[in-house]
């Protein structure tokens, strides 16, 4: 991409130019109405996606004890570790959506 041209320099002046409309002040991305419906979907889809893994892993983990020989240990680990990984990140937004709504209770 070429910023520097002829035409974006006059005199001692250099005109910018727009590569992203949200660089400039008063141009907003898109304002969406927020739906109340909308982020309790968003929720529910990433508890269902935790859980999903979390039974993925059990599944291969059942896999690996009845039939090792059609389960590759690494992608046993690696699910263990994808579904260890999601139920930490989802144990720390809860404690910290627990947290705050204790703080909100105790300004009164």
């Amino acid at each position: 991409m070429n910023f520097m041209s002829e035409t974006n320099l006059v005199g001692h002046k250099i005109y910018m130019q727009k590569a992203d409309p949200r660089h400039f002040v008063g141009s907003k991305p898109e304002d969406k109405p927020i739906d109340p419906d909308n982020f309790s979907q968003v929720l529910l889809g990433a508890i269902n996606g935790v859980n999903s893994l979390q039974q993925k892993s059990a599944l291969l983990s059942q896999q690996m004890i009845t039939d090792p020989d059609t389960v590759d240990p690494h992608d046993v680990t690696i699910a263990m570790a994808k579904a260890n990984m999601a139920l930490s990140i989802t144990k720390s937004v809860v404690d910290r959506a627990v947290q705050a709504y204790r703080e909100i209770l105790s300004l009164r």
